[in-house]
């Protein structure tokens, strides 16, 4: 077509428009320009030889429109709006249940700030959209070539150099959304035909002289419903209107432009490139893209356009492209909609159906479609003619609003509908507000000028007429009409779209006989006592839990510990709810163990890994990947960030991490790894020398010292063992000097684990604090220090019991009583293991009767010091050389099997070690050698 045969289509529009705008601004000025060139924009998209469809995302009467100019021309190709690397996923959207969204996704970003992984941009796809009939139309229909033109997911973020891709974090005051509205994570969206005008006042004009509340419900009221019955030309230049109006009227913010131009520029470019390489003709061509962008005056527009744009060439990020779940909430939140716009546009495209006999397109074995009844094969429609496009514009901008007659037996099939969902949720609705939501609506409906409610009209009737002031139950008014109206459908990736690591995962569960693709919480019961081949579910199972949101699989029965084999199972299964995070572990590996170990490796090679979270992971692979190379790897790196660190926090977690790994060790394999002797032998050193620091260090906490102490003395035996030198911890405890009475309590605790303070000592001190009225308000802390110190020195946990009786016999109430919820409070957070040990000595120290009370004595006081006793039985018993004189059958049968020879000789009761100094004398006379030389 050309140029020439359009001279005059909107001649007499453009005079029109002129002369208004004399009339409204009192002579020409901006106003003129900005009408007469919104009717250039259209005339421009109008002349170009390739067509121009504009859409608008998600609209019912653009699909329609679609559908029908789809089979009207039957284009040869077809150029759609739409990142140019997603286009081999959109043969699998057949395996789908719409709504689904594309997604590119990459974890590992080359290219891009670090702080920006992951990447993620995700286009969702509904039944009821434009883009969707046209990926039908092209797969389905032999000789139609789908292409996409729009930039790749990789420019999609090269472009955005401010960060604003990003997705802005929740308000955390915002009221809680259900699980659906998050289906798309923190993706960047990519919608075609974003249609919503980028000046405020522009829109809050329109809001406030439409009568409606939102911009989806002027959509619906203003654009929807005029347009669902309108011709081709009539549909195309009302959308380039509308796509230049808000174009012209956008505010200058030079980003936001420079991306909107460059993606038009990189569209334009493509599409000439496809047209140069395949020679075909614009005239059998449709490109399909928003009204935003149909209506661009770029130099490069056109297929006549310059080519002076250089398409940068992709960063070296890795993407992965598959589909995942969407829904109408999470369309609706990503961007920016009206909740329950799209549920509504769902069923308006239901209706315009059924109204305009319009056949839509439908992918061949879609999931999720109905199925139609066998009809008769109809002969193939021939091309209807392109002809030079007339004056629309005109006739429908004079054009009075129609007026839809009121249809009560649809407004009274919502109204009952709504009262009876109502009442199923808590509500005291009746027929009575039945009748009052009727009557309300057409009372709404009437207020803004219409004649026939709209589904909003009848949502702001039903909330007025049934909410009234409290919402008894979960959902209120407003969501009820949502589902009333179609509800929020969730879409599903069939099994042959899943990534080979999600199809893997449900073939490895199979044995369950579970429906696991189904949405909603699924019940598991593994008997793996009784079916052995269970332990391989359980083990995905445990895998899951760790890889997927809390809520995908959720045990409700059964642990897994480290030498523990499981017996019995129970576990909640939500796989099909949480199906995109599913999808998403297949863009990361091939299997979950894959999976599971890199995530490992990420987590203990991170810069802020502590030696804590380095022996989690160790842990963590050995008890659900059950791999000795990972484990040996991951606890030889757990010792080096040990010597690295600086500072005690950890400590606690390192010793119960420590003490668990050591314990299944021994309990399993024939000799320790080297890695966990060479980390034990390493943290004998590393505490040693931290600890005189940490005794005085006011961060450093009485659970953490304590954890120290924990550590030196539990793993001494080993640690010596290996080479390590008990002189190193005595300096230790001896350079140490605390301020705090607690840590106080706690070096004593370890001087008579060293031998260095004898019990009675340590009475002594404890009798003396308590005589002293300076000391007594402290005494309590005295106390929590002596607690903590259960876990290092677990054999004072008599004297500890003691100790806390004696305070709670001499200890004032105003000094006691503040100090017990302190007590209490110390032991639930920090000391929930200690507890027991002194249930359990308390037990045995105090009288099981309430009678024997009054006649009880304490052990402490009943009896002398246990070390006085044992001094004068070593007195009173005389040498010990008695007892094997008087049986020495013991010692010849050692000797016999030692291979020595000997006789016995008679005691004496004279000093018999003098005699060695006899059958050796030169020792002494090497001795007296050396002094006289001295």
């Amino acid at each position: 077509m050309s140029g020439g045969a359009h001279e005059g289509t909107f001649e007499g529009l453009r005079a029109q428009l002129q002369e208004a705008a004399a009339t409204f601004a009192d002579g020409p000025d901006a106003l003129e320009g900005i009408l007469l060139g919104i009717v250039d924009d259209v005339d421009h998209a109008v002349r170009e030889p390739l067509e121009i469809f504009p859409v608008c995302h998600h609209s019912p009467a653009s699909a329609i429109a679609m559908a029908r100019r789809l089979r009207e021309k039957q284009p040869k190709v077809v150029y759609l709006e739409l990142c140019e690397d997603m286009a081999p996923l959109l043969t699998e959207l057949r395996n789908c249940k719409l709504p689904v969204a594309v997604q590119s996704f990459a974890t590992d970003v080359d290219g891009f700030p670090a702080e920006w992984s992951p990447l993620s941009v995700v286009a969702p796809i509904t039944e009821a959209s434009a883009e969707y009939q046209a990926i039908a139309y092209a797969l389905d229909t032999p000789g139609v070539e789908l292409v996409l033109v729009d930039r790749s997911s990789d420019h999609v973020f090269q472009w955005d150099t401010r960060g604003t891709a990003t997705a802005e974090p929740a308000d955390p005051d915002a009221s809680p959304v259900e699980e659906e509205a998050a289906l798309h994570g923190d993706a960047v969206g990519v919608e075609i035909g974003d249609l919503r005008p980028r000046f405020a006042e522009l829109e809050e004009h329109l809001l406030r002289h439409g009568k409606v509340r939102h911009w989806s419900e002027w959509w619906h009221q203003y654009v929807e419903l005029p347009l669902g019955d309108s011709d081709h030309d009539t549909y195309r230049q009302v959308m380039l209107l509308i796509g230049s109006l808000f174009r012209r009227l956008a505010p200058g913010d030079p980003q936001r432009v420079r991306v909107d131009e460059d993606r038009e520029r990189y569209m334009w470019t493509r599409m000439r490139e496809h047209l140069a390489a395949t020679g075909a003709d614009p005239a059998d061509c449709l490109y399909i893209c928003g009204a935003f962008h149909a209506a661009s005056r770029v130099a490069e527009f056109g297929v006549h356009g310059t080519d002076t744009f250089e398409i940068s060439p992709p960063s070296a990020t890795t993407w992965q492209h598959g589909l995942i779940p969407s829904s109408h909430a999470a369309i609706e939140a990503q961007f920016g909609l009206a909740a329950g716009s799209v549920s509504i546009a769902a069923t308006v495209w239901a209706k315009n159906v059924r109204r305009t006999r319009v056949k839509p397109y439908r992918l061949v074995g879609q999931t999720g479609a109905k199925k139609s009844r066998a009809r008769k094969a109809v002969a193939a429609v021939d091309p209807v003619p392109d002809l030079p496009p007339s004056d629309k514009l005109t006739g429908f901008l004079q054009q009075p609003p129609a007026l839809d007659r009121l249809d009560e037996a649809e407004l009274l099939g919502w109204s009952v509908e709504i009262v009876r969902a109502a009442r199923r949720n808590g509500y005291l609705a009746s027929t009575a507000d039945a009748i009052a939501v009727f009557e309300t609506s057409i009372l709404l409906a009437g207020m803004r000028d219409r004649a026939r409610p709209t589904p909003y009209d009848f949502q702001d009737a039903a909330v007025t007429c049934i909410e009234k002031d409290t919402v008894p139950g979960w959902r209120d008014v407003r969501r009820l009409v949502e589902i009333m109206m179609g509800g929020d459908r969730v879409g599903q990736v069939g099994y042959d779209a899943l990534p080979p690591l999600a199809r893997d995962v449900h073939d490895r569960l199979a044995p369950l006989g579970l429906k696991l693709q189904q949405s909603g919480v699924k019940r598991a019961l593994l008997d793996i006592a009784s079916q052995p081949e269970l332990q391989r579910c359980s083990d995905v199972l445990w895998m899951l839990r760790q890889l997927m949101p809390q809520g995908a699989a959720r045990p409700i029965m059964g642990e897994r510990k480290l030498g523990e084999r499981p017996i019995q199972e129970s576990w909640d299964l939500a796989l099909g709810t949480h199906q995109r995070a599913l999808i998403e572990l297949g863009y990361e590996g091939v299997s979950i163990e894959q999976v599971l170990e890199q995530r490992l490796r990420r987590t203990a090679y991170d810069r802020r890994a502590t030696a804590a979270t380095v022996l989690e992971t160790v842990e963590d692979a050995t008890l659900y990947l059950r791999s000795r190379r990972l484990a040996d790897e991951l606890g030889t790196h757990a010792l080096e960030v040990l010597s690295a660190e600086r500072s005690v926090d950890g400590a606690p977690e390192v010793l119960r991490r420590v003490r668990r790994l050591l314990a299944y060790y021994r309990t399993g394999e024939p000799v320790l790894p080297p890695w966990i002797e060479s980390f034990v032998k390493a943290g004998y050193a590393h505490y040693c020398t931290l600890l005189p620091k940490a005794f005085t260090d006011e961060d450093a906490t009485v659970r953490q010292v304590a954890a120290m102490l924990g550590f030196l003395f539990s793993m001494e035996s080993l640690a010596l063992s290996l080479g390590c030198d008990r002189t190193q911890l005595e300096l230790a405890v001896g350079q140490s000097h605390p301020q705090e009475p607690a840590k106080t309590a706690l070096l004593w605790a370890a001087q008579v684990q060293l031998g260095h303070l004898s019990r009675a000592d340590l009475r002594a001190r404890c009798d003396e604090l308590l005589g002293n009225p300076l000391v007594v308000p402290a005494y309590p802390r005295y106390l929590s220090g002596f607690v903590q110190a259960l876990d290092p020195v677990p054999g004072l946990t008599d004297f500890v019991v003691e100790t806390v009786s004696n305070a709670f016999g001499r200890l004032p109430d105003p000094v006691l009583l503040p100090w017990l919820p302190t007590l209490i409070t110390t032991l639930r957070s920090s000391g929930s293991e200690l507890a027991p040990l002194l249930i359990r000595e308390a037990g045995r120290t105090f009288p099981g009767r309430l009678a024997a009370l009054d006649s009880w004595v304490p052990p402490w006081r009943a009896q002398p010091d246990s070390e006085t006793v044992g001094s004068a039985r070593r007195v009173e018993g005389g040498h010990g050389c008695a007892l094997l004189a008087a049986h020495p059958a013991t010692c010849d049968a050692a000797a016999s099997l030692l291979g020595c020879e000997g006789k016995w000789e008679a005691a004496d009761s004279g000093p018999a070690g003098v005699a060695l100094t006899g059958r050796h004398p030169e020792t002494a006379a090497a001795l007296e050698a050396l002094l006289a030389g001295i």
